[in-house]
């Protein structure tokens, strides 16, 4: 009951993961997680990265400007700590799957998303899980044999959680 996508290209993966969940959505289904909105600033700054929060409707921002000569990690990890904290209140309330726009540096390192996912897979709720290649041996070590490798084709994802979901209702 954990799928996860990787392999696309610069934002094609937020792009998978947000269609999806406006399709699960649209169809009622109660979801917790975040996905990823890129918001261009322009050539000569980067994106900021933003989390929408999918059993609510806060956004936040996970991103913070270290200039535009900076090469370290961008990351605000304050905000992140919050998505999780409103990501693991919105799992509690019933939802019917657990969508995570990535398991990064923060969730190799145990923090982030990665008690989440443990809280969900441990309670019957299946994850969908995006991962880049540079952190895909982390994500299979910390999965163990639990995780499904899952097409990035929009369509084939979805068909996946809404098979999951009903296995989950069904147990």
């Amino acid at each position: 009951m954990l799928g996860y996508v990787t392999g696309l290209g610069r934002g094609e993966v937020d792009r998978l993961m947000r269609e999806v969940a406006d399709r699960l959505r649209a169809e009622g289904l109660p979801l917790a997680g975040a996905v990823q909105h890129n918001i261009e600033t322009g050539p000569a700054s980067k994106c900021h990265m933003d989390l929408q929060v999918l059993s609510g409707e806060d956004v936040v921002r996970i991103s913070q400007d270290l200039g535009a000569l900076s090469r370290g990690c961008r990351l605000d990890p304050q905000g992140l700590e919050r998505v999780v904290g409103l990501v693991s209140a919105g799992l509690q309330k019933g939802a019917a799957l657990l969508l995570v726009n990535k398991f990064g540096k923060q969730e190799v390192d145990g923090r982030g998303f990665r008690p989440v996912i443990g809280e969900a897979l441990s309670s019957g709720v299946p994850v969908l899980v995006a991962v880049n290649a540079g952190n895909l041996d982390a994500f299979l070590a910390f999965a163990e044999d639990m995780a499904e490798p899952l097409p990035t084709d929009a369509d084939a994802v979805t068909d996946w959680c809404r098979a999951r979901i009903r296995e989950a209702q069904a147990a």
